[in-house]
């Protein structure tokens, strides 16, 4: 089947009510002809977040977890999204993501009730030192593929194995016309976390992510991310990718990823 990739301003186009088409600026790190997680986990949080106004819901999307059942084909995506908790205070949403006819991604969602609680907030990581004053850093020179390209990557500091602070832009819509949610544009950057503190040479070792995990204490406001990682390799062939999550206002999270690691 033909994916039609050939929009050059946005990563996905919309084909009907579920059905969306990848662009090139999709394509994957580990190979050009898959699909980079980021982007298709931002569009799976999209569609819930769809989902949710378009059921009159006010809740707050706090916690989402995507478990990645295989490669991720440069295919077009069908999304079905179900509560499956419901509830005016507390929901369970469940996405499911199949791509080429192929279920890939599993993802379920904790959608909380905002509230005023300003008075007792506390407890973030400090802020980080601001992307303006920063240098780009040029992510393609490590990382191959058309999302890694799309993305404006500005480091704190020198990456280093293991432990890497960076921001993290783009300047493309998440689907071609649509507007997106400030929750979906911040994951569309997420998953990038595994790719800014290398332990080793992604030319020598794999280490893709099997999951990812985004804890948010407070929604975070659209623009630049920033992600404090931390990469461990254990001795049996798992590795743990551990991000501190940051908008331009200061700490909103945690993401963690698991990793299956292995020599090419």
């Amino acid at each position: 089947m033909s994916t039609g990739i050939d929009h050059p301003r946005s990563y996905y186009e919309r084909i009907d009510e579920r059905r969306y088409k990848p662009t090139l600026h999709t394509s994957g790190a580990w190979n050009p002809d898959e699909q980079h997680f980021s982007p298709l986990g931002g569009l799976i949080t999209h569609a819930i977040e769809r989902d949710r106004d378009e059921r009159g819901s006010a809740l707050a999307v706090s916690r989402i977890s995507f478990d990645i059942l295989g490669t991720l084909a440069l295919d077009e995506c069908d999304i079905r999204v179900e509560v499956i908790r419901p509830g005016r205070t507390i929901e369970l949403v469940e996405a499911v993501a199949d791509l080429g006819g192929r279920t890939a991604v599993r993802a379920r969602a904790w959608l909380l009730t905002p509230g005023d609680t300003a008075s007792v907030a506390g407890g973030e990581d400090a802020p980080l030192t601001p992307p303006d004053d920063l240098e780009p850093w040029g992510m393609s020179e490590l990382w191959s593929g058309g999302y890694i390209a799309s993305l404006d990557a500005r480091p704190v500091s020198s990456p280093e194995p293991g432990r890497g602070t960076v921001w993290l832009a783009h300047t493309l819509d998440l689907v071609a016309g649509e507007s997106a949610g400030p929750f979906a544009s911040f994951v569309t950057h997420v998953d990038a976390a595994n790719g800014i503190a290398v332990r080793r040479p992604p030319t020598e070792w794999m280490f893709p992510n099997v999951d990812l995990t985004v804890h948010l204490h407070r929604t975070p406001e659209p623009g630049w991310t920033g992600l404090d990682t931390t990469v461990t390799f254990g001795p049996e062939g798992r590795g743990i990718t551990s991000t501190a999550l940051h908008d331009l206002r200061g700490h909103v999270g945690h993401a963690q990823q698991i990793l299956t690691v292995r020599p090419l």
